[in-house]
């Protein structure tokens, strides 16, 4: 067994038991095909055949024959000296068999298909070929009950149609499967693969009326800002049409800060001064653009906490219903981010306003603690509020206070306190999303392309899970 594992674009390591091989290529070759052509080369040169296993998750197998002929398996084969032993088994005539020893006499069943003795067309009957109707007796042993026909009724007849519903899968799009697809296979795409098209259908979803996602944790730093740019990157990317990221703190919030500024500086309080002219049926979506900051990279937009130093305005229950009829009048999506206290105005009606609560976190316990108590007060208040808490996504972020070179036992402890959280969260709550740590979000803007690969897939799924409540 060779395993092939793809270091670099430019770089590959195939390793065996005794020796590993380095295959490389040109800048803007394709790695794959220098290691089926090395591949070939050594199966050609031992003259028997080859089998390879991939770094896809999960992995694919690849059979190398002398010939060049590359054929993708779906599982390992069988170790060879079992099947060489079953060839050698194999009796080459019914003379030779060799009488088992100390074990029952069986019946032999025919290894040719065509000695078992043929079957009726199942559509076509004759007096001669019909079996009799089964006949079911009850316990008691009462009298066989007749079997009855079921006539095709006037509701079912409506129900029929000709249409083959489309149950056409595309062909692996990743990794070694999408490679090898490029060489003429068609392989299915891996489990793996299957999952995230099923995220990203659920994401690119759109829902009959207006939808509000609100953010809480009562603990500063528990990832809240970060947790509403990527849901509402990931719903406006996939998902299209409007969707806007609100920052509802009571004065100032972060938002801003980790967001793209437009040609303005106006922010909530903006917007509710000029809500009676935005809800006039004169108005356009495009007239919004006056008080919201667009995303271009990401597709969303962002409406503004004030920002105003010198103010002391907090934002009041009225005002946070008026901009809530404004922005449920444009968007499709609403993602809101809140404030630290449960008790402020805007707050609790925020939470009058929310289809889908979601709870971030970050794998330290004094946020897990804040986190646990946010769910625990909304339960408290019964109602909209505690179906709210039951029926929560909590996102568990590894802690962005580790270093991005943390390693060895201090990366496996900060592993486990995450799984830990995450596992003592997942009986009270909808759902428990894991995301790993990423040195794009520590600071400055936050985009979704500068994510690593892993963490915007993390991320895809923890906005599916918010859709799966609406």
């Amino acid at each position: 067994m060779i395993r092939i594992q793809m270091d670099s674009p430019t770089h590959a390591s195939l390793t065996t038991d005794t020796e590993t091989t380095e295959v490389t290529c040109p800048a803007g070759e394709q790695l794959i095909d220098a290691v089926i052509e090395h591949l070939v080369r050594r199966a050609r040169r031992d003259g028997t055949q080859l089998i390879a296993q991939t770094d896809d998750t999960p992995p694919t197998w690849l059979a190398v024959d002398p010939t060049g002929t590359v054929t993708p398996l779906d599982q390992p084969p069988a170790p060879a000296s079992v099947a060489t032993t079953a060839a050698n088994t194999t009796p080459t005539t019914p003379a030779e068999q060799p009488a088992p020893e100390a074990e029952p006499a069986v019946a032999t069943v025919p290894a040719t298909p065509a000695a078992l003795p043929s079957r009726p067309n199942p559509l076509i009957t004759t007096g001669t070929t019909t079996a009799p109707a089964p006949v079911t007796f009850d316990p008691a042993g009462a009298a066989p009950q007749p079997t009855t026909t079921v006539v095709p009724t006037r509701r079912s007849l409506r129900d029929t149609t000709f249409l083959v519903p489309d149950q056409s899968t595309e062909p692996a799009s990743r990794g070694w499967r999408a490679a090898l697809n490029t060489l003429g296979f068609r392989i299915p795409a891996s489990a793996a693969e299957l999952a995230e098209r099923k995220d990203v259908s659920i994401v690119s979803q759109h829902w009959p009326g207006p939808r509000t996602v609100a953010v809480v944790n009562r603990k500063g730093g528990a990832n809240k800002t970060p947790t509403v740019a990527l849901l509402s990157a990931v719903l406006a990317r996939y998902g299209g049409g409007p969707v806007l990221a609100w920052d509802n703190n009571e004065s100032q919030g972060t938002l801003g800060w980790r967001t793209e500024q437009g040609p303005h500086a106006a922010s909530v309080l903006d917007l509710v001064d000029s809500s009676t002219r935005l809800l006039s049926p004169a108005t356009s979506t495009a007239d919004l653009a006056h008080f919201v900051h667009h995303q271009p990279a990401d597709k969303y937009d962002v409406l503004r906490s004030d920002e105003n130093d010198e103010g002391d305005h907090e934002v009041t229950a009225e005002e946070v219903d008026l901009a809530h009829q404004v922005a449920s009048r444009f968007y499709r999506m609403i993602i809101m981010d809140s404030g630290n206290t449960a008790r402020s105005a805007n707050w609790r009606r925020m939470i009058d306003h929310t289809d889908q609560l979601v709870v971030p976190v970050t794998a330290m316990e004094d946020r897990a603690e804040a986190a646990l108590l946010t769910l625990q007060t909304l339960e408290a208040r019964g109602g909209h509020d505690a179906e709210l808490a039951r029926n929560a996504v909590v996102i568990v972020s590894e802690s962005t206070d580790a270093a991005r070179g943390l390693g060895g036992d201090a990366l496996k402890k900060a592993r486990a306190e995450a799984q830990r959280i995450a596992d003592g969260f997942a009986p009270l709550v909808r759902s428990v999303i894991r995301v790993p740590y990423d040195p794009a979000l520590v600071r400055g803007v936050i985009r979704y392309d500068a994510l690593l690969p892993e963490t915007q897939r993390a991320w895809l799924a923890a906005a599916a899970a918010v859709a799966q409540g609406f």
